[in-house]
């Protein structure tokens, strides 16, 4: 997942062949060091940890004051409150110092005491083109009590000061379960907003601010240009994967990807993106323009099917290739069509071993939804892409296990006898034979991840617990792919490139843990998983369950979450955070070859649990509907 720690100096840990040629010491030296913060640092939490290590047999003093938790080897992580501005750290320990300067800054624009707007406070910062009757809102930063208004064109806009308002805590803080939102007061705040109807560009914004008989004018950096709706622009996906967000920018939540090809009018820009017609943004580098001026529309007829040995593929017949949508629910999954008609109907669906039923409604005159009922509740992952103008939306198979056919089914009056016979063939055999299972080990290279307390970093964590699960799952049987078998530089975009390609059963991304300045390192320890996908949930929180009872580790939360190894909807695919490096106690734990060891094979069987509860239930469903 993301890192929050700084770039901190590695400190020198001595390497020593052992297990799988990787095994590191990680007990503390006798000098005092302090991993993080580094030196000067800035930040806008209102406290910060210090994780560090020194002597156990001798106190540790952060100005003064004696750090009273650390661990046996002598690792600490207190955290201390900042105060705005410069704070000065002393660490010591005896005749051993490290000097920090802290800097908190405000996550406010800073409000001018002169006559001035702040810089760079005036928007639109970027050009903006909109529709008519569209709201265009502008907004300033200037000295309270003062008069601020904006012209664009013969348009006169007052903007109003915002005293109060609501601050949105940021996504990290729910790893830290500080989510509460904090009324604040925004002094020298002013917005305003206004409609235009008439298509034309009307250049930079002009802002006014006067107080005591004192004028100043100032213009936006972005220009404003109403579109006209009889001018038709259209784009296509040049990008092999669209990135569709919910605004203009990527602090905005992803939508369904766009694949490469598909067209859409666009409605309006933002800087660097565009939005679409059915309404989602896009970075401009990702498309093209296409010369004309026709809609991206067409109309659909009938649809077909094929079953090939590893999934199901359906074939939509386009006049072009149009935007699309895809929703997973526990046992269906939508997908929808943008800017379509349909003049269906016949649809051919053979008998599937995967999709029950095909149902279908033209919800709205350019949108219809497709939803496929399957029959079982875990999916396996789903993949699309255009060929030409025609849309192949193929969904997966499970995979086989337990590989009861309806013939030896038969022969079992009852399902407990069923299930408990083949539970001894799944134990007797190498239970995952032809499973292919893909491991992560997160970061490498130049990219060290967080780092415990004595500089060792999570990279190698990783590698070492990857290798270690990958040995025992091999003796289950199981295909095992590694994403890097080395410390090397690896692109999370190759990552993902790996797991599309292979198409794995199952994905894991291993890492070690870290948080935001402002969370507890001291106490925050555990295990963690994240999803996003819908086929992902079940093994996020079944191996995350299972990890936390056979090894009584602590439990850190179950999350879904946007993440680059978690996107990935060719398969399940999930997130481990296995412990927190930061934390003294739990960085022994990770670092402990013995319990490395016990953890990789609890992973194993978990995994092994999973797949095998999976097919039980498949099984279950299999067996009953053959009877009623």
């Amino acid at each position: 997942m993301k890192r929050f720690l700084g770039v901190a100096a590695l400190t020198a840990v001595l390497l020593m062949s052992g297990m799988m040629g990787t095994s590191l010491s990680v007990k503390a030296e006798s000098a005092l060091s302090v991993i993080y913060p580094p030196p000067k640092h800035e930040t806008i939490a209102e406290k910060i940890f210090f994780i560090g290590t020194a002597s156990p047999k001798k106190p540790v003093l952060i100005n003064g004051q004696e750090v009273i938790n650390r661990s046996a080897s002598g690792h600490f992580a207190p955290s201390l409150p900042l105060r705005m501005g410069e704070n000065i750290f002393v660490v010591r320990q005896e005749d051993q110092t490290i000097r920090l300067k802290i800097t908190r800054i405000s996550s406010q624009p800073e409000v001018p005491k002169t006559l001035t707007f702040a810089p760079g406070s005036l928007t639109p910062a970027v050009d903006l083109a909109l529709l008519p009757h569209e709201p265009i809102c502008l907004s300033a930063v200037a000295p309270p009590n003062a008069k601020v208004s904006a012209q664009i064109g013969k348009s006169k806009i007052l903007l109003i000061p915002q005293i109060d308002s609501v601050e949105l805590p940021a996504n990290s803080a729910v790893l830290t379960s500080q989510t509460r939102t904090q009324d604040q007061q925004n002094f020298g705040q002013y917005k305003g907003c206004t409609v235009l109807d008439v298509a034309h560009n009307y250049g930079r914004a002009t802002f006014t601010l006067e107080q005591n008989n004192q004028i100043v004018t100032s213009q936006s950096q972005g220009q404003i240009n109403i579109l006209d709706p009889k001018d038709i622009r259209v784009v296509e996906v040049v990008a092999d994967v669209g990135v569709a967000r919910t605004g203009a920018s990527s602090d905005y939540s992803r939508l369904t990807p766009l694949p490469k090809g598909t067209r859409a009018r666009v409605t309006g820009r933002e800087g660097e993106w565009l939005r679409l017609d059915y309404g989602a943004w896009i970075k401009a580098e990702e498309t093209k323009f296409i010369p004309g001026n026709i809609p991206p529309q067409s109309i659909i007829r009938g649809i077909t099917s094929r079953q090939t040995k590893s999934a199901t593929e359906i074939l939509f017949p386009l006049q072009m290739p149009v935007p699309i949508e895809i929703k997973q629910q526990e046992d269906s999954i939508t997908l929808t069509l943008h800017n379509i008609t349909a003049q269906t109907d016949t649809i051919r669906l053979d008998a599937d071993p995967l999709i029950k039923r095909l149902d279908w409604q033209q919800v709205s005159p350019t949108q219809i939804n497709y939803t496929f009922v399957l029959n079982y509740q875990q999916q396996w992952g789903y993949d699309l892409h255009y060929k030409g103008s025609n849309l192949i939306f193929s969904l997966r198979y499970p995979p086989e296990i337990l590989s009861i056919s309806v013939a030896e089914s038969s022969k079992y009056d009852n399902l407990d006898d069923l299930i408990t016979d083949n539970v001894t063939k799944f134990d007797d055999q190498k239970p995952l034979e032809k499973i292919k299972i893909l491991l992560d080990p997160g970061h490498g290279g130049k990219e060290q991840g967080s780092k415990g307390a004595t500089g060792y970093s999570e990279k190698k964590a990783n590698l070492i617990i990857a290798k270690l699960v990958r040995d025992e799952l091999k003796q289950l049987g199981a295909i095992v792919y590694l994403t890097r078998e080395q410390d090397q530089n690896l692109s999370l975009e190759a990552r993902v490139a790996m797991i599309d390609k292979i198409k794995p059963d199952l994905a894991i991304s291993l890492h070690y843990n870290a948080l935001p300045d402002d969370g507890d390192a001291e106490r925050t320890q555990g295990i963690s998983s994240f999803w996003y996908n819908t086929q992902a949930q079940a093994p996020a929180m079944f191996l995350h369950d299972y990890l936390v009872e056979k090894l009584n580790r602590p439990d850190a939360g179950t999350f879904w979450n946007n993440l680059a190894l978690t996107r990935p909807h060719t398969a399940p695919s999930i997130l481990l955070e296995l412990g927190f490096m930061i934390n003294p106690e739990e960085f022994e734990w990770i670092t402990d070859e013995q319990e490395q060891k016990e953890l990789a094979k609890t992973l194993a069987q978990g995994i092994k649990e999973w797949f095998f509860k999976v097919e039980s239930a498949q099984m279950k469903q299999d067996f009953l509907s053959d009877r009623f």
